[in-house]
């Protein structure tokens, strides 16, 4: 297979400046001196499988740039090891036998960088876990309201919730188990965000970044707190661990419990946003999983995942564990948790162990007989691996080691056999007929397994026959309670049809009077506010000329009635009597008002007319009567304004008087 690696090594700093060499097929070729940036641009473009370096301190405060910058599928490499054990370049050269020259020339040490990683030298340099965040939100501003603002932030929503449905749909094909948070909007999604629990490379062509639209969808790997170091090749030795049974709670926060194999709990633990790398460190630096438990069913996909890659059995109960039946198995155990997640995954451990105690005690009485007690974790962990007693007791026999007895010397004196040929005959009878007696007491067990594994597939039939019949009595007790809020619907909606007809028939006549010409249509408000004179501004307008029905106008002001005469309202007719503020604005701006009853209007839920005759008659009457009031009070002013004229004529000839008399 071809592969492109890429050596590097700092010349100088200020700027950081490096000296860039590529392998590819065996060539070597001197690519030249790189600034930090334009290197990162050169990566990005070349897309090597490997950058090698001798250190990558040498990449400063930098590093963690540099990492989040390297492409997908781009591994950085520490060529001369692990923090705390690395050699140098020369003798890593020499002892793989490659040449060296100059090691002070930058080049040189960029080449050997490349060349030790072609032949599988070095350790890569973990900065990510293997899980990403995958955020779907909304493009850009909704601006501030109005109502082409609303359908446009609902038609975004309603965007964001199908893409977070497509992303969720891709997810399940490809079998790759996720956790997802969402904030509900306007019937849509306001905001997704995935967990999802694979690699970068592995989510590469099932998700992709989006901007610029209406909706955005952007992948954050995860970032490792501390940088982890991965060998090219090899495997390292794994020392031999504690069996262990693990019960995981997934979701933002993850729940995990550790128990041994006699029921004692060895750890709980939970923690929000836990990467997938903290999860499998935690529980490998506690034991190996032989088991790894759920208490849900069917088992969450991230959950899978920790048990394939323990190579544990998965324990899932046969229906999801209730909340009640958690808290009794907590308070069997006589201890209290943190947090629900803590509980969920004890409860998942301790159910899976309950599953397996009879099988358990029952190896560790075999075991006691045996004189195998010490290694009972070891024999436990394989039968629950599958084997049967008898191999798993031969399997951990073969791995201890058994010293051989030294020979002693015999004596040359006679001895006499026969008693312990007897003893032999006797015993290897023994032998014969335990070994009858085992085969029969096999036969037994087996027949017992039988019936046992006939009577569970009863059992499980029973439950499942239950669990129908239950459906199918709630389902019942659901459509009978459906019926009956139908039928009242029903009920209600005949008393409403029968209303609307009759109010249809007067609305035919008014109609028909309207046509006429008979009749004014007056549009109605049902108090004399704000809020309403809005709605029938938006709902029917309003023009000059109208002739408006208000059914309470208690509580209006001047402002309002100021409102109405500057809409040039031609008259105002209402249930009950207007109050005094708006009576007066009316009366000086000449709009007649007059109550229902004085105009006998005729109104059907949101339609009213009145005869034209009446109002035009009645209109002119008042605003006739208006008319004289005004030329009275026009008059009255005028004569108040004469006679205050000649008080102050008499006033003022008197006091001239009086200054004549003095002088």
């Amino acid at each position: 297979m071809l592969i492109l690696i890429i050596g590097l090594d700092v010349i100088g700093e200020n700027p950081r400046r490096f000296a860039v060499v590529s392998w590819y097929n065996g060539k070597l070729e001197r690519k030249g001196e790189f600034t930090l940036y334009r290197l990162i641009r050169f990566i990005r473009t070349k897309k090597p499988d490997i950058v090698a370096i001798d250190s990558v301190t040498e990449l400063g405060d930098d590093l963690r740039m540099f990492l989040r910058a390297l492409p997908p599928g781009t591994k950085l490499v520490q060529v001369t090891g692990r923090p705390g054990e690395q050699r140098s370049l020369q003798s890593l050269a020499r002892e793989h036998g490659i040449r060296t020259s100059d090691r002070f020339d930058p080049y040189e040490e960029a080449k050997l960088s490349a060349l030790l990683a072609s032949k599988g030298i070095g350790y890569e340099v973990l900065a990510f876990e293997d899980e990403v965040i995958v955020k779907v939100t909304r493009g850009r501003s909704h601006g501030k309201g109005g109502w082409s603002q609303d359908r446009y932030r609902k038609r975004v929503h309603n965007l964001v919730r199908d893409k977070v449905r497509e992303i969720e749909d891709r997810l399940r094909r490809a079998d790759i188990p996720f956790d997802l948070e969402t904030e509900e909007k306007d019937y849509g999604l306001a905001r997704g965000e995935f967990r999802v629990y694979a690699s970068r490379e592995e989510l590469a062509g099932i998700v992709r970044p989006m901007r610029g639209g209406d909706v955005e969808v952007r992948i954050y790997p995860v970032e490792r707190a501390e940088l982890g170091f991965a060998p090219l090749k090899g495997e390292e030795a794994i020392k031999e661990r504690k069996s262990i049974i693990v019960g995981i709670d997934p979701g933002i926060t993850v729940g995990i419990a550790v128990i041994d194999l006699n029921g004692n709990i060895i750890a709980l633990h939970s923690e929000r946003n836990m990467p997938v790398g903290e999860i499998f460190r935690f529980i490998s630096e506690i034991g190996h999983p032989v088991i790894v438990a759920t208490d849900v069913s069917p088992a969450p996909g991230f959950v899978e995942k920790i048990a394939r890659s323990f190579k544990a059995n998965l324990f899932v109960p046969r229906e999801s564990l209730r909340v009640d039946e958690k808290n009794e198995l907590l308070r069997n155990l006589g201890i209290k948790v943190e947090d629900d997640h803590q509980r969920d995954a004890l409860a998942a451990a301790y159910k899976a162990y309950l599953r397996l105690k009879p099988k358990l005690e029952h190896v560790e009485a075999k075991l006691r007989e045996a004189g195998l007690s010490k290694r009972a974790d070891e024999v436990k962990a394989l039968v629950i691996q599958g084997y049967n007693l008898g191999e798993a007791m031969q399997r951990v026999t073969a791995r201890r080691e058994e010293r051989k007895p030294e020979p002693q010397t015999e004596e040359t004196t006679s001895v006499d056999m026969r008693p312990y040929l007897r003893k032999i005959r006797e015993l290897e009878e023994r032998i014969e007929l335990l070994e009858r007696e085992n085969e029969e007491l096999r036969g037994i067990i087996r027949e017992q397994r039988r019936t046992i594994e006939r009577l569970e597939r009863r059992i499980a039939d029973y439950d499942e026959e239950v669990r129908r019949k239950v459906l199918r009595e709630k389902e019942l007790e659901a459509k009978v309670k459906r019926i009956e809020v139908l039928e009242k619907q029903l009920k209600e909606a005949k008393a409403v049809i029968e209303r609307l007809s009759r109010d249809l028939v007067k609305v035919k006549r008014m109609n028909v009077v309207e046509v006429r010409g008979s009749a004014v249509p007056l549009k109605v408000l049902r108090t004399l506010s704000w809020r309403e004179l809005e709605r029938i501004e938006r709902e029917v307008g309003l023009r000059r000329g109208d002739v408006l029905f208000v059914i309470n106008p208690a509580g209006a002001g001047k402002a309002i009635a100021e409102e109405l005469v500057e809409k040039g309202i031609r008259a105002l007719i209402t249930e009950k009597s207007l109050p005094e503020p708006v009576k007066e604005v009316l009366r000086d701006s000449h709009v007649p008002f007059f109550t229902s009853e004085e105009l006998d209007v005729k109104r059907v839920d949101e339609f009213a007319v009145v005869e034209r005759e009446t109002l035009e008659r009645a209109i002119g009457e008042l605003l006739e009567r208006w008319k004289e009031e005004d030329e009275e009070r026009e008059a009255e002013r005028f004569l108040k304004l004469v006679e205050e004229y000649r008080i102050e004529r008499i006033k003022e000839l008197r006091r001239k008087a009086e200054e004549e008399s003095i002088n």
